[in-house]
């Protein structure tokens, strides 16, 4: 099979150039900007209206959440989620491509990915390498905005995708899927802050930093190489897994990831870290410094 549509989680920026090249970004094909920054930093809708991959829409991960929830960017409902879409001219029968400007290559893109296909969209993809690698390899740009017509988009919440706080913690005595961590290794270990808060992990999970899965130039490793990063951490692909993060976010690249080597069940925990720090038990946070001050 051709790397550009393997399994279409993936398309390679070659692919879209060519689809936006012969006219075929529309109703049939939509292309997302799904980029977000730390506002302190970076302005990414301001960064779309100056340039972007022609036929683009801006989606506003700001927007399409659950706005009366304490943590950030929790899945909206369903009838949320479908109107915000539709009106990006996302129809059920539309293959979406996500992506997002981050240096890294890819950072919030696979959240967008995961939450099309949690609420029962299948033909969804992330571009390979970014906004990027796009740049860099000389395809088009433009700052143009297009007006796509709106569509109609029916979505259906897949629970199998999603894991919440009882679930989670439910499982801590169970152990009845595993839990992979995406964060970096000193929040894992509670070593580090965790964007202000006291850090540390869910008893029992396994961290794998999700930059673990990208090559330096910000492309996704190849399967081989992603399912040996899964085997040195003892993960098993055949066995329900779930992934966790700081505000379940970087925690899709490890579904994508486990998705490219065809497991496409992997739930990510929406509340995260962000919702277990404040909810769980002191003794289901595990933390070295703790242990250390003890």
């Amino acid at each position: 099979m051709a790397p550009q549509v393997l399994s279409r989680a993936l398309v390679t920026a070659k692919w879209l150039a060519e689809a936006v090249r012969a006219g075929r970004v529309g109703p049939s094909l939509r292309v997302l900007d799904a980029s977000w920054y730390p506002p302190q930093e970076r302005n990414a809708r301001q960064e779309f209206k100056e340039r972007h991959i022609p036929g683009a829409s801006f989606f506003d991960i700001e927007e399409c959440r659950d706005q009366a929830s304490p943590y950030d960017f929790m899945l909206p409902s369903e009838s949320h989620f479908a109107d915000y879409v539709g009106c990006l001219g996302v129809s059920n029968d539309t293959h979406v491509v996500v992506y997002d400007g981050d240096e890294l290559g890819t950072f919030y893109a696979p959240r967008a990915w995961w939450m099309f296909r949690v609420f029962g969209h299948k033909e969804v993809s992330v571009l390979n390498g970014g906004f990027k690698n796009w740049v860099k390899e000389g395809h088009p740009i433009t700052v143009e905005v297009s007006q796509p017509t709106p569509a109609v988009f029916k979505a259906r919440l897949n629970t199998v995708l999603l894991k919440t706080f009882e679930e989670m913690m439910q499982n801590v005595g169970s152990l009845r899927f595993q839990v992979v961590d995406s964060r970096p290794e000193g929040r894992f270990r509670g070593t580090e802050l965790d964007q202000g808060l006291e850090s540390g992990h869910i008893p029992g999970a396994v961290n794998i930093p999700f930059s673990s899965f990208l090559t330096e130039t910000g492309h996704e490793k190849s399967i081989e190489e992603i399912q040996q990063i899964f085997r040195e951490k003892k993960v098993d692909l055949s066995k329900p897994l779930a992934a966790t993060c700081r505000k379940g976010v970087t925690a899709c690249h490890i579904a994508l990831a486990a998705y490219l080597c065809g497991k496409r069940d992997v739930a990510i925990y929406d509340g995260s870290w962000s919702e277990w720090f404040h909810r769980a038990p002191p003794h289901y946070k595990v933390s070295e410094l703790k242990r250390n001050k003890a």
